[in-house]
């Protein structure tokens, strides 16, 4: 079983919705059995909260429950426990980079790097702005969990 964390800054818009995109398409491919996915956020904020509001709307409109996430904050067993640790951006990596033992760093990566033909590196972080930006989280989560899927397909 592959085990993959996505991570952004509060686990209330990003990586849950990582989370919960990843976990449906893998579903669908007939592939969940084979992946253990979860969120976390570099910081507290948002502890025990539900996705934010908007990101739940979004992912709805596409068929993607997100309702019984939590936010939870990355904990030092995380490091440990999954085999990849997927940073929505480049702060979040380097905050990662810097609690992450030695050993385990090369579990860390940006998200989009599943995604190379988009052109883009960091997934953006939609809080303070429209519901737009929420559907263009979307767009980018997919194509990554499409490519993350496809490269960690369990073998035939």
């Amino acid at each position: 079983m592959k085990r993959i964390l996505f991570v952004c800054m509060g686990n209330i818009c990003r990586s849950p919705t990582a989370e919960g995109v990843a976990r449906a398409l893998a579903e669908k491919a007939g592939m969940a059995e084979h992946f253990e996915f979860d969120s976390a956020g570099t910081h507290g904020y948002h502890i025990g909260e539900p996705p934010d509001r908007r990101a739940r709307e979004a992912a709805a409109r596409r068929g993607y429950d997100l309702s019984p996430l939590r936010a939870r904050q990355v904990e030092a067993a995380d490091f440990l426990r999954f085999d990849l640790i997927l940073a929505m951006d480049r702060d979040n990596l380097q905050l990662l980079h810097r609690a992450c033992p030695a050993e385990h760093r090369g579990k860390l990566k940006l998200f989009l790097e599943f995604a190379p033909g988009l052109g883009v590196e960091e997934v953006p972080d939609p809080y303070y702005g429209g519901p737009e930006g929420f559907d263009a989280v979307l767009d980018l989560v997919e194509a990554a969990v499409e490519g993350l899927l496809s490269l960690h397909a369990p073998p035939q």
